[in-house]
């Protein structure tokens, strides 16, 4: 009995943040592994302005998780790297503050996402997001951890209304403020075309999703994070703003939609929890 050929996997990725057109530092910080052709990871941190240091915490953020990831030993499961990972991150971020007087308070948002051979798996706390781009339609994978957040989901707010909201910004939920916090986790299928967004509010306060959407089109990755970021610059983004952008060039293609109505939503909403 012949063996199934091989499914061959392609990624690409890249990861641009800027100052934007109001502040004098960027708190916002970002980075990206490419581990093999088939296994990708994006990380992006907002650190929060509020707070003392947030330029720190979203750096540290990002350098532990990417580091924690790519020292576990190989054979690892993926979700289990990145998770491990986070919280390493979170655990650093609280212990610097502890011991530094002039870091105490700081914390930061993180959203990091692996793509490894089509399977996503994401670690997500704060209002960064993480949306997927498949058919030409954009779907928020994550959930916003702020008060006007939380209050859509509940039916306090109008999701319009909450945008625009005094608390949109006001986080519930954030890595470093203690010692275990509790992460969202989230997994989906990726197949040939599909295409990831990770961005911080500076970016998604100023675009709607329909323009990301059609600023998500086409080009290399590098080229669309730069294409996004430069079209909120124009708007006149108040914020520091970061886009990280994962592309399936190869890979299986997406079965038809014909299991029906609850398995056409779960492939495009995946699990999650938290």
């Amino acid at each position: 009995m012949n063996a199934s050929p091989e499914i061959r996997f392609e990624l690409e990725l890249a990861a641009v943040t800027d100052v934007g057109t109001e502040r004098e530092h960027n708190e916002d910080q970002c980075g990206h592994l490419l581990e093999s052709e088939a296994c990708g990871l994006l990380v992006v941190a907002d650190g929060v302005s509020s707070a003392e240091a947030g330029e720190t915490a979203s750096q540290t953020a990002v350098a532990a998780t990417l580091r924690t990831f790519g020292e576990q030993p190989p054979g690892t499961a993926t979700a289990k790297r990145l998770y491990r990972a986070v919280q390493q991150a979170n655990i650093e971020i609280y212990d610097l503050a502890t011991v530094v007087p002039e870091l105490r308070g700081m914390t930061t948002t993180l959203t990091a996402v692996v793509v490894d051979r089509g399977e996503l798996t994401a670690a997500h706390i704060g209002d960064s997001r993480l949306y997927l781009c498949r058919d030409g339609r954009l779907v928020q994978l994550t959930k916003d951890h702020t008060v006007a957040g939380e209050k859509s989901r509940m039916g306090l707010m109008s999701k319009t209304r909450a945008r625009s909201h005094p608390d949109r910004s006001v986080l519930t939920r954030s890595l470093g403020r203690e010692l275990i916090v509790p992460i969202d986790r989230i997994s989906n299928r990726l197949y040939r075309g599909d295409t990831l967004l990770v961005c911080s509010d500076g970016l998604y306060n100023v675009l709607e999703d329909d323009e990301m959407t059609t600023l998500l089109r086409g080009d290399d990755a590098a080229t669309t994070c730069q294409r996004l970021v430069d079209a909120a610059n124009q708007r006149g983004t108040l914020d520091n703003l970061t886009a990280a952008v994962l592309r399936v060039l190869d890979g299986p293609e997406r079965p038809a939609a014909s299991a029906g109505l609850g398995a056409r939503i779960r492939s495009i909403f995946g699990r999650r929890d938290g």
